[in-house]
């Protein structure tokens, strides 16, 4: 179970300076502190040791939407067949090309969010979106930048890589074709050194199209993880071919060494390797070299030896100690190229028996499965912003993430691999194809070295090829894919997430067997296999709309108490299920956060899921604190519903509390209502008559009092609140502030009815990227510089720029209608950083 350190949560009621705890707030009583983890990673962390250079390739990009059926409409691209027929005719990829009248914005990059949703039941699944071969005119869009290459990088590789872009990308240079990719997830790089012009400017343009999709969900368009441009010596590391595997044996870690060096140079090479191995503090803990091999032109060659670590600081979720690698090539006693790997010491092991040990340790894997949008800014989440979101899952005790269902982006196993939260981590497409195997092994080479992952996962409810008449190809494909993750990573199991009864298909294949829900399957499949571990790789879907307390299906909201699917279980059913048998390794629940796309229970005007423990923003729901009672370990209550029901004086209210302690007695306006035994992994309830004033419930251990939650009428709205998770970010044109606002009574207290609209002023250093409220049924813009506030609360997303200062923001009431509040303001500081190197952005003219 985690250990949350002040770095990374604090509950409201712990002694913390003032200047250390953000303002308490209605969404939880729950803080989010990040002020203390690494900011934006350094270029040493990311992997770029001279004399390599990775350049951050997201600033001063120019956009325009092309067109999908109207060559006219799309740069003349495609007007008749001979696009492709000659090399370096594309005009809209040279210098020359007049970009004056395209937007220009930094990447990552949706367009998607910025489109008004269209009610159409086809899109629903991906939220109400116009995209697709039926909507031309915004599945198509247009990234083009100039940028220079000094004559000094003569003789050297220069790749252009992309972490992701959604979906079909055709990448030109200076008028030339380069290359294509045609998935959503995985990265892709093409080598642009014979295409590049020395000493000069050059041009790079991508046309993004967003027409075919590759899942039934949100996905987002266009350009929305990081693009870089890496510089190498032509004698290389080879990509993703460093890896460390550890062996814990008591007091010391041996450390298998591999990589694999490429010569692309005109001559044959000799080349050694050296290994560095570095603690966190960055103290030297062992070295190791492989001798030198004679590598020949358009060669490479595997190189690997062994090291060992002594009193080895393991990784685990308390305590995610991490090392460094620097793997350098030398030729000839001088430094060709060099890489920094990042890696962990620990051990993983599900047993069928026992469940599943870290490091030697029982852990019940207290999961959540993710999608990867968030409100405001759809697929492109800047990369705090990702250990924002881990932070607000460890709060209630989540130990582990599914990468549902696709391979994440890089910054956020970078943040597993740094908050000690374990994954699942899994591949989008299920197939033994050229393209399936692809996705699947860039996945394990990219991410092998992480020792967040715990678990490869080769897809997700494939029912034809798990029950279906593919059964039987099934099993085949699933043991190609099994026998190619132990080639790549023999250290990690291999599963997959099945609504099924696993006893055919591609489950034959598996190392370890996932159940999706049909808690009616586990109990006989451990009996009639008893050797093979088991565990929830999709698990609950309990749903609920945060702040209501009734199911309306005229409103499309969901009560916030008790409310599943009906081939889903509530917190309460599932965990009861997988946390009380031994041999169960634990669950992933579907979802940590509401996510855009399949509206379930409701179509329009929802518009996105209502499966989320937390909300769109991270506000949580009720049930966040359910888990936070069971999954963590320190005392814990918490009461609802809020006690702001106008016109229901004398109906009965069903009030409810979480808690882990021994017993819970609940008031109302200082009148007992008795006191209830808190049943394990359950909880207490009463039903009581809504009357004005205050509920309070105390909870005890061993007869005495150790914590107390109350809920008070709130009054008129008469001010606006603005709340940071942190007040000073870093002014390196990436970092965010996340603000929760808030309208309170007179006497300070938040009002949880409040749907006001808030119009929000920022200037400064600094821009405002997103907007949200959580509410599943709102279709205000994400980007406008106003929001209504959904059952209390909102989110305002500012983001610096790379000019250290302040960011100033304003919220004032918006429109006519309601009340008059007082304005909030709130500064956020920006702070002087060293930027991650980036590629300098030139105009057209210079």
């Amino acid at each position: 179970m985690p250990c949350i350190s002040r770095r990374e949560l604090l509950c409201s009621g712990l002694a913390l300076s003032a200047s250390s705890l953000t303002a308490r707030s209605a969404w939880g009583r729950t803080a989010v502190l990040l002020a203390d983890y690494p900011g934006v990673p350094s270029a040493e962390a990311l992997g770029a040791l001279a004399p390599r250079e990775r350049l951050l390739f997201d600033r001063g990009w120019k956009f325009t939407y092309g067109h999908g059926t109207d060559p006219a409409r799309d740069l003349g691209f495609g007007f008749g067949q001979g696009d492709f027929a000659k090399t370096g005719e594309f005009e809209f990829a040279k210098a020359k090309f007049d970009d004056s009248k395209w937007r220009t914005l930094n990447l990552p990059h949706d367009w998607a969010v910025e489109l008004p949703f269209v009610r159409d039941d086809e899109q629903l699944s991906h939220g109400y979106k116009p995209l697709g071969r039926r909507y031309p005119d915004t599945s198509v869009g247009w990234y083009r930048r100039v940028f220079d290459v000094p004559a000094s990088d003569k003789g050297r590789r220069v790749t252009v890589e992309f972490d992701g872009a959604f979906r079909d990308v055709i990448v030109f240079v200076n008028g030339c074709f380069v290359g294509r990719n045609n998935n959503g997830y995985a990265p892709f790089e093409f080598d642009l050194t014979d295409f590049l012009a020395l000493g000069a400017k050059n041009t790079i343009v991508a046309r993004v199209d967003a027409s075919f999709g590759d899942g039934w969900f949100y996905e987002g368009a266009g350009i929305y993880r990081h693009v870089w441009l890496t510089k190498t010596d032509a004698l290389h590391l080879g990509k993703w071919e460093s890896v460390v595997r550890s062996e814990v044996s008591g007091k010391t870690a041996a450390l298998n060494l591999s990589t694999e060096v490429v010569n692309s140079g005109a001559q044959t090479e000799s080349a050694r390797v050296t290994w560095q191995i570095v603690d966190a503090a960055g103290k030297t803990v062992a070295t190791a070299e492989a001798a030198a091999q004679t590598i020949a032109t358009d060669g490479s060659a595997k190189f690997t030896t062994t090291a060992r670590i002594a009193n080895p600081a393991l990784w685990s979720s308390e305590d995610p100690n991490l090392y460094s690698a620097l793997v350098t090539v030398e030729s000839a006693g001088k430094a060709r190229d060099a890489e920094r790997v990042s890696f962990g010491v620990r051990t993983a092991l599900f047993d069928a028996n026992k469940g599943f040990f870290l490091n030697g340790k029982s852990t019940k894997i207290q999961g959540t499965c993710n999608h990867q949008d968030h409100s405001g800014v759809g697929a492109a989440v800047p990369d705090r912003l990702q250990w924002y979101r881990l932070a607000v899952l460890r709060a209630m005790g989540c130990n582990s993430v599914r990468t549902s269902h696709n391979m994440p982006t890089p910054e956020w196993v970078e943040a597993c691999d740094r908050m000690g939260m374990t994954m699942m981590c899994e591949t989008r497409q299920m197939s033994s194809n050229p393209e399936g195997m692809a996705q699947l092994e860039t996945m394990i080479k990219r991410y092998r070295n992480s020792p967040s992952i715990i678990i490869w996962s080769i897809g997700n409810e494939e029912g034809q090829l798990q029950n279906g008449e593919l059964a039987e190809q099934g099993e085949k494909i699933a043991a190609a894919m099994v026998r190619r993750c132990h080639e790549l990573d023999p250290t990690r199991v291999v599963s997959a997430a099945v609504n099924g009864d696993n006893e055919k298909g591609l489950s034959l294949a598996l190392d370890i067997i996932g159940f999706n829900y049909h808690q009616d399957f586990p109990d006989n499949f451990h009996k009639e296999h008893p050797t093979k571990a088991i565990f929830g790789s999709e698990t609950s879907s309990a749903i609920a709309t945060r702040g209501d307390y009734t199911t309306d299906a005229l409103r499309n909201t969901i009560n916030e108490y008790d409310a599943a699917v009906p081939w889903g279980a509530t917190a309460e059913d599932w965990w009861k299920f997988y946390g009380t048998r031994e041999w169960e390794a634990g669950g992933y629940a579907w979802t940590g956060f509401d996510y855009r796309g399949e509206p379930t229970p409701y179509g329009w005007p929802s518009i996105n899921s209502q499966f989320g423990i937390v909300d769109m923003c991270g506000f949580p729901k009720e049930m966040f604190y359910y888990y936070k009672a069971w999954w963590r370990t320190e005392p814990s209550l918490h009461l609802f519903p809020h006690w702001n029901f106008e016109g229901k004086e004398g109906e009965t209210i069903r009030v409810w509390a979480y808690s882990n302690l021994d017993e819970v007695e609940l008031f109302v306006n200082g009148k007992s209502q008795g006191s209830q035994k808190v049943p394990h992994l359950g909880h207490v309830e009463w039903k009581v008559k809504y009357e004005p004033g205050a509920i309070e419930a105390r909870a005890s251990r061993n007869g005495k009092v150790v914590l107390t939650d109350k809920r008070e009428t709130a009054g008129p709205t008469v001010a606006i609140r603005l709340t940071a998770d942190r007040t000073m970010i870093h002014a390196d044109g990436e970092d965010v502030s996340v603000i929760t606002v808030e309208v309170l009574d007179k006497e300070g207290r938040p009002v949880p009815t409040a749907s006001n609209m808030i119009g929000f002023n920022v200037s400064g250093e600094g821009a405002l990227i997103g907007v949200g409220n959580g509410d599943p049924n709102c279709q205000e813009s994400d980007k406008e510089p106003k929001r209504s506030l959904f059952n209390g609360l909102a989110q305002v997303i500012l983001q610096s720029t790379i000019k250290a200062g302040e960011i100033h923001l304003e919220a004032v009431k918006e429109g006519w209608d309601g009340p008059e509040l007082t304005p909030a303001k709130l500064v956020i500081t920006t702070d002087r950083v060293e930027s991650r190197p980036w590629v300098p952005v030139l105009r057209n003219d210079e």
